[in-house]
């Protein structure tokens, strides 16, 4: 499943903690990814839609979601809808996909619905990047099973620290029941702000127990970032010299000078 054709690497956007920059990431590290000529998808997740609205795609008027493909009522790439202003593709959700745990529940290999809806695209993209509800759910469990590695965006605040825990147990459970080979791609610091205190001091912590796992690169917080998706295009397209923008460039580049 990992390495087909093109060696696609799928990657799972999550941390249960909500509002710490995860669709601003999947979003933006997808347009990043396709500016420097990578192919990529993004799968949203999330029934809030908020990956799709971002990418500049209507969730209201959508002929097919994720929700279609995770209960085998269309394939993968019959639901797809092309960002034209990110360059990406995307698998879209809207509010059906909160109803698809209750349904999926009675379902065949329900933890593994999505890794085979996507299997005959692996060899059709170079990144599929997976934007995670902010919940332990069967929707997350989908994506880690799924992918090959987990992308944890979080604020360097108070409670960061018990929530990755939580989540690096998590990780743990699937890597021992589901899905032997995932591993942790990276932390990757967001809403930064260096001046705080607190800030550094958890950034420091989580040197000290991830080293390398944690990038470089950090996102800082830019109302750039926040303003974009309101205008349903990344920060790229609405203003590629902020320092969001640079910042999400920067990641880019980290993870693919990592994956060659």
């Amino acid at each position: 499943m990992n390495s087909m054709i093109r060696n696609t690497r799928v990657l799972a956007v999550t941390n249960q903690k909500g509002g710490v920059g995860k669709t601003t990431t999947t979003v933006n590290l997808a347009a990043s990814l396709s500016t420097a000529g990578q192919r990529v998808l993004l799968v949203d997740l999330d029934p809030q839609g908020n990956a799709t609205m971002g990418s500049g795609i209507d969730k209201r008027k959508l002929a097919r979601t994720v929700y279609d493909v995770l209960l085998g009522q269309s394939t993968l790439s019959g639901a797809l809808v092309r960002s034209e202003k990110g360059g990406f593709d995307v698998l879209p959700a809207n509010r059906d996909l909160a109803g698809a745990e209750v349904e999926m529940v009675d379902l065949e290999n329900r933890e593994a619905r999505l890794r085979h809806a996507i299997a005959p695209e692996l060899g059709t993209y170079d990144f599929i990047l997976l934007d995670c509800p902010p919940a332990l759910n069967l929707l997350t469990v989908n994506a880690l099973c799924a992918a090959d590695a987990v992308m944890i965006p979080m604020q360097c605040e108070y409670y960061a620290l018990e929530g990755l825990s939580d989540l690096v147990n998590t990780i743990k459970k699937v890597r021992a029941h589901i899905n032997p080979s995932l591993e942790i791609e990276g932390l990757l610091r967001t809403m930064f702000d260096p001046r705080n205190t607190l800030a550094q001091q958890v950034s420091d912590q989580l040197k000290q127990h991830f080293g390398g796992k944690v990038y470089r690169t950090v996102i800082p917080r830019n109302v750039r970032l926040a303003e974009a998706p309101s205008h349903g295009v990344p920060a790229l397209v609405y203003d590629k010299q902020s320092k969001g923008a640079l910042a999400y460039l920067a990641l880019a580049g980290e993870i693919l000078s990592k994956s060659t």
